[in-house]
């Protein structure tokens, strides 16, 4: 099976369309087209679906397209190790964590690493879904839960706990509560129903000081800790929010600190066969660093 004509089918397969994957591949629109033309006649099976809107794949193209998903993973993690034989790390170094995190506390600690090792090329992918490390969706991932595939390697990291947080804007109009029965007569911003958050229970704030059969409304329902942070930090309302934002923003004031939400205890997490690259170990061992500086 010819290679070139493989890539260029799992480019056209990830695009849906040969116009799109020739963008990528820098060719033209009908020399992809003659690349899969030719491997459908040299397979002597149809591997894409063609209508107005795009290309399907067929049963057989779904086949092929999994095998080379696989094919082009390895080859890229052999690009990666035979890139580091060099005493200097460097290359690319995918990164991938929760939306949260990576735009509060993690993007606005990279530049120091980059300073560092500017040979590697870093990219950040922030996503609240997880990334299949095996598939090379990403290199190393900083996740708010151990791993549930038996072969990637953990390590953790720290431990976040979450506290009532406040704009002094929004105290300043509603006032402080005292105590947790105070907060009947505030505005909670909490989790949605269709919301996934990271730990069971992050919606505390509308039970804590309540009797048991009653429930408190919710002012806003997100579906992020992000959009909480945002929504708190514009004085909106009060909300539970990990205790490294409050650090971060600079303007939020912790209310009812005897209320203690859940801990979530968060790993570094990266693939078995990456065990000795530079690139992880150098960015592993900052993290670690950069954690203890911030007290976290």
């Amino acid at each position: 099976m010819d290679w070139d004509k493989l890539r260029v089918f799992h480019a056209v397969a990830e695009a849906g369309s040969f116009t799109r994957a020739g963008d990528s591949l820098n060719l033209s629109q009908s020399a992809v087209s003659r690349q899969i033309s030719g491997l459908e006649s040299s397979l002597k099976v149809p591997l894409f679906h063609r209508h107005a809107r795009g290309l399907i794949l067929t049963e057989q193209g779904e086949m092929l397209y999994r095998t080379a998903h696989e094919i082009l993973a390895k080859v890229t993690m052999a690009e990666a190790q035979l890139s580091e034989s060099t005493e200097r790390p460097q290359g690319p170094l995918r990164i991938t964590t929760t939306v949260a995190f990576g735009s509060v506390w993690l993007t606005s600690r990279m530049k120091d690493f980059l300073v560092l090792y500017p040979d590697i090329d870093v990219t950040l992918v922030l996503a609240d879904t997880e990334l299949d490390l095996s598939m090379r969706q990403a290199d190393v991932a900083i996740r708010m839960m151990p791993p549930r595939q038996p072969d990637l390697i953990q390590r953790r990291l720290m431990t976040v706990r979450h506290h009532v947080f406040a704009a002094p804007e929004y105290l300043k109009k509603h006032g402080t509560p005292k105590t947790p029965e105070d907060l009947d007569n505030h505005r909670i911003v909490v989790y949605g129903e269709d919301a996934h958050p990271p730990v069971p229970n992050l919606n505390w704030l509308l039970e804590a000081g309540t009797k048991p059969s009653r429930k408190r409304q919710a002012a806003l329902k997100v579906n992020s800790t992000y959009a909480i942070f945002r929504a708190v930090q514009s004085g909106l309302g009060l909300g539970a929010l990990p205790d490294y934002m409050s650090r971060e923003s600079g303007n939020l004031v912790e209310v009812l600190p005897e209320l203690r939400g859940p801990t979530v205890d968060t790993f570094f997490v990266y693939a078995e066969e990456l065990r000795h690259s530079k690139r992880i170990g150098v960015f592993r061992d900052y993290l670690v660093r950069r954690i203890a500086e911030d007290g976290l």
